[in-house]
């Protein structure tokens, strides 16, 4: 089987889990649980990615899976071979609260190297696809990022971790990215935020993300002609496509200004206004 029948059968199976989340938000009787204290989790989350695990161990019989609720064993991408990398709902809060930024991911790495990937927003009718050296589309639709040539006048989307304690060296960086920037878009739903820059919506993002958050997306992303990379060196024992530490993502021309700028602040340099 070729990467797009691959990728034609993840499309179909993103978008049948994305009816059941629409169907679940319309009836509004799933329950509100916590892991770690601080993530909120619900048992639509936990159903849609039983559902999406049967149909790709259907479909691939035996290839890994990392997925966020039922297969979090981050250890898989230390293994070679293929492996979906699937978010059921990428956007949790937003979609308990009955906001739009809600997105189901699902990815295949193969070797650590990203091959196909797909985002299905179910609240806004959008599905991004993208095969490794073959481009990415909207709907069918070929897409390419913004064409950005000064931070100045770009539109910047970041997030934040839900540990509270985690949030204080991330309010610097926001700081001295409000100050150099158009501004600042927080949607909730990281694969979203990713796709939103392969199709010109944003012109950057950054954050710290799960490889769940963010495989889809990235190779989305990339595909669309975005510049990918990272803050700081990956460690060695993982791929770099499936590190989410201190990821970046950007229209070309602005990857270096926004890369010298988030650096700055986590060395804790001044504003230049200060």
């Amino acid at each position: 089987m070729d990467h797009q029948q691959r990728l034609d059968i993840a499309i179909q199976i993103a978008q049948k889990a994305g009816e059941q989340i629409a169907d679940a938000r319309r009836q509004q009787n799933f329950s509100h649980e916590y892991k770690g204290d601080d993530e909120l989790v619900t048992e639509v989350d936990v159903a849609v990615d039983r559902f999406i695990a049967e149909q790709l161990e259907a479909a691939f019989p035996e290839e890994a899976r990392l997925t966020e609720e039922l297969s979090p064993d981050r250890s898989q991408l230390e293994q070679g071979g293929p492996l979906w990398v699937v978010d059921p709902i990428d956007g949790t809060v937003n979609f308990a609260y009955g906001h739009v930024h809600v997105a189901v991911s699902i990815a295949l790495a193969v070797d650590g190297e990203l091959q196909l990937g797909v985002v299905h927003a179910p609240f806004l009718g959008q599905t991004f696809a993208a095969i490794r050296g073959d481009g990415a589309t909207l709907n069918g639709q070929a897409i390419v990022c913004s064409k950005a040539k000064t931070l100045e006048r770009s539109l910047i989307a970041t997030g934040f971790p839900y540990a509270r304690d985690r949030r204080a060296p991330l309010i610097r960086r926001l700081n001295h990215v409000v100050h150099a920037c158009r501004d600042i878009r927080r949607n909730g739903a990281a694969a979203l935020d990713l796709c939103h820059v392969a199709s010109g919506l944003l012109d950057g993002y950054y954050e710290s993300v799960s490889p769940w958050d963010f495989a889809a997306g990235l190779l989305i992303a990339r595909e669309a002609g975005a510049h990918t990379g990272h803050l700081y060196e990956c460690p060695e024992n993982l791929p770099a496509d499936l590190y989410g530490e201190n990821l970046l993502v950007t229209a070309p021309a602005i990857f270096n200004p926004l890369y010298e700028l988030l650096r700055h602040a986590d060395a804790g340099g001044r504003l230049e206004e200060e």
